[in-house]
């Protein structure tokens, strides 16, 4: 039996059970095919870290306020940053909205000063307050020509956060709810848990199987500081296939139709990154995120022509994406 005719419910149940025998924290999988959809693992309303699967949020909201024309891909990022905040250029050329969400801005990988004391910390963002940020990127020399070339950045990310925070005088966790959550129906996906939620919070752990506490990213909470259910992500990938509110899906679309090529077969979109599958030449593109915190794995990956999606969250800092992939590939198939 095929991928493709075999019962979604058993793929999903398989590929839970695959991850489930590797870790100690919990795992929950979420697939979409066609019309199907099927859950396994953990209850699929419990809360894991969902790492950089927040910048896909970050760039919708993003794709969001320019479909509205209250800020434009290609304005400055310092226009949207306090009066006198010092922001590194190249050649003379300014760091876009767009830079930051394509990660081709130019900055590092991450923050001034946060290696190499930061990152072996439990928390390691934590003191990324926006002073501190601020401060670090008037140090910061760029890589490259902003524009020019890709550059994963998780700096940049949460900058782009923060700015779209600012100009609209929210919280980055209210500016997500109110842009993107709050229209397509995701009630479990927030920066801060309150009392509810934070008991359906699956304990994190290392790739090794020891506790590991939650991040706080504090102003880079664009960068990675969400937390997210298998039940709002499957959502959001009903999203992607133009199931949902036309606000919201007019901002998936353009962040599709906006990128930069990193390669012959990807490409960088704002929040997403996209490949042609060796077996879909010139066919449907595979689009998706993964992301990593000290205790969690995760992964969002969607091929919309195709009406096919998987979900896969670890509390458990072991990879997700082979399993995850794999299980997309059966339900996807090959072109013709």
């Amino acid at each position: 039996m095929t991928g493709q005719t075999a019962p979604l419910d058993e793929l999903v149940r398989r590929t839970a059970e695959e991850l489930a025998a590797r870790r100690r924290g919990a795992v929950a999988v979420g697939a979409i095919r066609g019309e199907e959809s099927a859950t396994h693992g953990a209850d699929p309303r419990a809360l894991f870290e969902i790492g950089s699967i927040s910048k896909t949020f970050t760039a919708l909201t993003l794709a969001r306020l320019a479909g509205r024309g209250e800020v434009a891909l290609g304005q400055p990022m310092s226009e949207l940053l306090p009066s006198g905040a010092a922001v590194p250029q190249l050649d003379g050329r300014q760091i876009e909205l767009e830079h930051l969400a394509c990660h081709t801005s130019g900055l590092p990988r991450l923050p001034k000063g946060l290696m190499p004391r930061g990152l072996f910390s439990a928390d390691p963002y934590a003191g990324c307050t926006e002073e501190i940020l601020l401060n670090g990127l008037a140090r910061t020399r760029l890589r490259s020509v902003p524009g020019s070339r890709f550059r994963y950045s998780n700096l940049g990310a949460g900058l782009l956060g923060l700015a779209l925070a600012r100009h609209a005088g929210l919280d980055y966790d209210e500016l997500v709810q109110r842009e993107i959550c709050r229209p397509l129906g995701l009630e479990d996906t927030r920066v801060v848990l309150d009392g509810e939620r934070a008991g359906r919070l699956a304990p994190g752990h290392s790739r090794f199987g020891r506790p590991r506490p939650g991040w706080r990213l504090a102003a880079l909470a664009g960068a990675g500081g969400l937390h997210s259910t298998v039940s709002d992500l499957l959502r959001l990938a009903k999203a992607t296939f133009g199931d949902g509110p036309r606000e919201v899906t007019d901002a998936i679309a353009l962040t599709r139709a906006t990128g930069h090529p990193i390669s012959k077969i990807s490409t960088a979109h704002p929040g997403w990154l996209s490949m042609e599958r060796a077996q879909d030449k010139g066919g449907p593109r595979l689009l998706f995120h993964n992301g990593g915190t000290g205790g969690y794995r995760s992964l969002l990956a969607v091929i919309p022509e195709r009406r096919a999606a998987v979900v896969a969250l670890s509390a458990d800092a072991r990879s997700v994406d082979a399993p995850g992939m794999r299980l997309l590939s059966d339900l996807a198939g090959r072109s013709g």
